[in-house]
């Protein structure tokens, strides 16, 4: 079986620098030595043994990410594209680097324990986290990199997140519609729990229209699972009903599926119903009329969680724990000005 050191004797390196190139940290070695490392492996068939250096390391090179979804909900993440957009953002970024991405979707916290003993992972990625949640105390305490992504947590302790200016793009949805005419404005989106992103999404929308002088109607406020079929039954529902001109939805797979469901039931968007979404997954490209909407860049969102992990895994600081990132109002084809 060949060996990095018979790589290293073949090129004439240190074994240091055939580990380097092969774990993509080429920063100091010279373009000519990483091509010569590089024939050199295709030639020999070398195959990294993984298991031998964790033995020898003590390192598993096993990072995870953990979607604390209630047992009935964990079949459905996967199928979120924002969410394997950033995932897969994540797992290059730490391929690149040598590191290995487990995804598991975990109700408890005692079985997050226990898989973390079960598989000797390094580090954590947690989409969502809530103080209020068993999870967070379990988090706090774990002695290895965390990195959360979209939550507002206040004692971050240790940890880094990689929030989003949630309220900030509601607040621009929002008033997207107000300057095109729009007062009456369905807010949807998943349950509303204190201390989230759907909450501040709210609180933008709010924000919107206080400042436009149009009071806020909790009888326009609607909550609806991430389900295709309950989704679309919600823009069936709003549908038969009168008194409102808009729909700002906190996500664009519910903005898709409420404007399913108006048109099916004979509501034209924007003809009858404008509506804006959140995300700018390629969906919102898809939809008809093309859906205007609130970018978030998912990608760089994975990158820059991964980043956070790498660094806190080669036990380098990370100076800014709270990390948040702009969003921006992209115009197409699902508002009309009345």
């Amino acid at each position: 079986m060949v060996t990095i050191e018979d790589i290293a004797k073949e090129a004439g390196v240190s074994a240091t620098t055939v580990s380097n190139v092969i774990h993509g940290r080429t920063n100091r070695v010279s373009a000519h030595t990483v091509e010569l490392i590089n024939e050199i492996i295709r030639e020999r068939e070398y195959v990294p043994n993984m298991s031998a250096r964790a033995m020898k390391t003590r390192s598993s090179k096993v990072v995870a990410l953990i979607n604390h979804l209630e047992s009935r909900d964990q079949e459905k993440f996967m199928s979120d594209p924002f969410f394997m957009d950033l995932t897969s953002a994540v797992e290059k970024a730490l391929r690149e680097q040598g590191y290995f991405l487990m995804i598991r979707a975990i109700s408890e916290s005692e079985g997050l324990l226990q898989f973390i003993r079960n598989w000797n992972v390094e580090g954590v990625f947690m989409p969502g986290l809530f103080e209020d949640e068993p999870f967070y105390q379990t988090l706090r305490e774990l002695k290895m990199p965390v990195v959360l992504t979209d939550s507002y947590i206040r004692n971050l302790g240790r940890m880094v997140n990689i929030g989003l200016q949630d309220f900030e793009g509601a607040r621009l949805a929002t008033e997207h519609l107000i300057e095109n005419g729009h007062k009456r404005i369905v807010f949807a989106g998943p349950a509303i729990k204190s201390g989230g992103v759907v909450e501040q999404r709210l609180l933008g929308y709010r924000k919107a229209l206080h400042d436009h002088g149009i009071a806020f109607d909790p009888g326009l406020v609607y909550e609806c699972e991430f389900s295709t079929s309950k989704m679309i039954a919600l823009g069936a529902e709003m549908a038969k009903r009168n008194g409102f001109t808009a729909v700002f939805a906190t996500a664009d797979m519910l903005a898709a599926g409420i404007m399913s469901g108006l048109q099916q039931a004979g509501r034209m968007v924007p003809r009858d119903i404008s509506v804006v979404g959140f995300d700018d997954i390629n969906w919102s490209r898809m939809t008809m009329p093309m859906l205007t909407t609130v970018h978030q860049d998912a990608m760089l969102k994975g990158r820059m969680a991964a980043e956070c992990m790498i660094r806190l895994l080669e036990g380098e600081p990370v100076s800014n724990h709270n990390q948040i990132m702009p969003v921006r109002l992209i115009q197409r084809d699902s508002v009309r000005a009345i």
